[in-house]
């Protein structure tokens, strides 16, 4: 296997809180799918859920080489958990197709918290 990219991210929890709790921007529903969306109400810490799902797609959509560019949205990448609890890359629309036009044949990914931030590292391997 080859590193085919690396992407990382860092969000800050305070400043992706009030994202998130703003109707008006409607960010929840416009960057996560329905599967994230209930992963992150399945606990008492939704805002830390969804900014490591965030931070996860963010450095997924950098290791594409592309972030989201207009043809790369954040619903093409959904982070689910495996039946062990490890995060995984499940990509949808363009970022499938870059992803396969690229040879990525599988993902490396961990997701940090901590008090003030939420932390993703992605890599992309062919």
């Amino acid at each position: 296997m080859r590193i085919i990219g690396h992407g990382i991210d860092l969000i800050d929890l305070d400043k992706f809180g009030r994202l998130v709790d703003e109707p008006e921007t409607d960010f929840v529903t416009r960057c996560f799918t329905t599967a994230e969306r209930a992963y992150a109400e399945d606990g008492p810490n939704r805002t830390r859920r969804l900014a490591g799902r965030f931070a996860a797609k963010e450095a997924v959509a950098k290791a594409l080489g592309t972030g989201f560019d207009g043809n790369v949205a954040p619903q093409d990448i959904e982070i689910k958990n495996q039946s062990t609890g490890q995060p995984a890359v499940i990509l949808h629309g363009a970022a499938a197709d870059i992803a396969a036009n690229l040879g990525v044949m599988s993902w490396q990914i961990s997701i940090s918290h901590a008090d003030t931030v939420a932390i993703a590292s992605v890599i992309a391997l062919g």
